[in-house]
């Protein structure tokens, strides 16, 4: 049975969810379908997404959008990786960073070679064996090269620092470009079909309606469409992730500019750190029951590199996932369809992964609920596996200095991943299941800095002589601090290349 086509998209909010969802879709669509975005001027956006992964560089390739332009568009600095400072335990701290590590050593990774020497007392930090690691220790950077043979350059992964308002104004331009139009005003009601409960218009204040066969909601923690309307539910992940509030603030921009973000812990959460060209982002995210919000935004403003620009702005929310992501003929991008606090910056992340989801499983009008259902599996398995990953920075700690330190170290987990931490225990293996956002390296990294120690490695190393891979990770330690040597320093790299124009005063 066929069905007629889409013929009107509606994004229902602006930011940087919704201006990325326009932005993907008028490209993806090529005007075949009209698209139109209603915010309000007066609705603020939360802002404060300004650190990424790498696959943003995916994103913006898939809209032929120059790397230069959009560095220079949105005062952007370079993302080698994320400092975690104190989170194993006090006065602690390590590198989680992108890109590989080592070399490629056929069947089993390097990791496991550097464990048998390691234990053996035969081998340095991790830090040494890794472009990335060590590049954020000296402050350098340069693009992945892939034209050098055998180069460590290959393997180095970045990711940007950004504004995420100028962000915003900057898909703006490229989706209105493309035909999207842009619609101001609040929605002061939203009509249903009475039959089928499909989303059929959205009424603003003035008055117009504005209908449209698949909505788009991004109207951030409000949930409008998914929350409001269709009363779709949340699972509250809390008890895993206690976080619930947080205080976001901009400061003045210090020297060196670092090529990584940071995030320290503190008593009762913890502090992010995003160095932009312009200024620096900050915040504190923390949960009310372990510290008031005066407490909360003095530890915040104690902590500055410089001069605090603004005062410190309160967020509230609840870590967790809507039960579904695609409920009738509405999807939930960004904010509305759950949480994940921004410990690995995957809030961005989570926005592209949505809308390229929509692309692959885009409807026509009979909206088949076999694909709605695989939409919804998949969007919940990769909310899952990020979860985990992100309670592994609580649950893997010594420290025992605050009620909140205790809360998280003694709390139970989800099996998944106590099974991943068992393993990892037992003798250093890995897996990734089904193409999950974080590789090997990242989960190495992240149970290795806070303290889990393998009691062993992969039985396989031994099957290379015990000299042979004592020379091979040598080898390696000695190229990569040879490469990091003769890279730029990050500024250096940025004056050079694309450095930003002074922002209007």
């Amino acid at each position: 049975m066929s069905h007629a086509g889409i013929r009107k998209v509606i994004i229902v909010g602006g930011g940087t969810a919704g201006w990325m969802a326009a932005s993907f879709l008028s490209q993806a669509l090529n005007g075949k379908f009209a698209i139109e975005l209603i915010e309000s001027d007066d609705i603020g956006t939360v802002g404060v997404g300004e650190a990424t992964i790498p696959p943003i560089i995916n994103f913006n390739s898939a809209l032929d959008i120059d790397e230069t332009d959009f560095i220079k568009a949105t005062q952007a600095s370079f993302k080698l990786g994320i400092e975690f400072r104190n989170w194993g335990g006090l006065g602690e701290h390590y590198i989680h960073g992108f890109g590989g590590m080592g070399q490629s050593t056929g069947m089993i990774d390097f990791h496991h070679y550097w464990l048998k020497m390691h234990l053996a007392g035969k081998a340095d930090r991790i830090e040494d064996y890794s472009l990335n690691l060590l590049a954020c220790e000296h402050n350098k950077f340069l693009r992945a090269q892939h034209d050098i043979p055998n180069s460590p350059l290959k393997d180095l992964g970045h990711a940007f620092h950004f504004d995420a308002g100028l962000y915003a104004k900057f898909l703006r331009g490229y989706a209105e470009n493309k035909g999207v139009v842009r619609t101001e005003g609040k929605i002061a009601s939203v009509q249903q079909h009475p039959e089928t409960g499909f989303i059929t218009s959205v009424t603003l204040e003035s008055g117009s309606v504005h209908a449209g066969d698949l909505f788009i909601d991004c109207s951030g923690w409000r949930s409008l469409l998914i929350g409001e309307t269709l009363n779709t539910g949340y699972d509250d992940w809390s008890h895993w992730l206690p976080m619930n509030r947080a205080m976001a603030v901009p400061c003045e921009s210090v020297s060196p500019l670092t090529p990584y973000t940071r995030s320290t812990a503190h008593g009762a959460g913890w502090q992010w750190r995003i160095p932009l060209q312009h200024r620096t982002g900050n915040g504190h995210v923390y949960c009310s029951e372990y510290i008031s919000d005066d407490e909360a935004a003095s530890v915040l403003l104690a902590n500055l590199d410089g001069k605090a620009l603004a005062s410190p702005r309160p967020l509230r929310f609840v870590t967790g996932k809507r039960k579904k992501f695609w409920n009738k003929n509405v999807v939930a991008i960004g904010l509305s369809s759950g949480f994940m606090e921004p410990l690995e910056s995957t809030s961005i992340h989570l926005i592209q992964k949505g809308i390229s989801r929509l692309v692959s499983f885009f409807p026509d009008s009979g909206f088949d609920q076999v694909n709605i259902d695989e939409f919804n599996r998949q969007s919940i398995v990769e909310f899952e596996q990020i979860r985990d990953f992100i309670i592994l920075h609580y649950k893997a700690t010594k420290r025992d200095d605050t009620p909140f330190w205790n809360y998280v170290r003694n709390m139970p987990i989800p099996d998944s991943l106590q099974q991943k931490m068992d393993l990892f225990r037992a003798n250093g293996r890995i897996y990734r299941l089904n193409n999950e956002l974080f590789t090997e390296v990242s989960w190495f990294q992240v149970m290795f800095g806070q303290g889990i120690t393998p009691q062993g490695y992969h039985p396989l190393v031994d099957a290379k002589s015990e000299e042979l891979i004592e020379k091979m990770v040598n080898n390696v330690k000695e190229v990569m601090h040879g490469v990091v040597n003769l890279m730029p320093t990050h500024e250096e790299f940025i004056a050079k290349n694309c450095k930003a124009p002074p922002l209007p005063m």
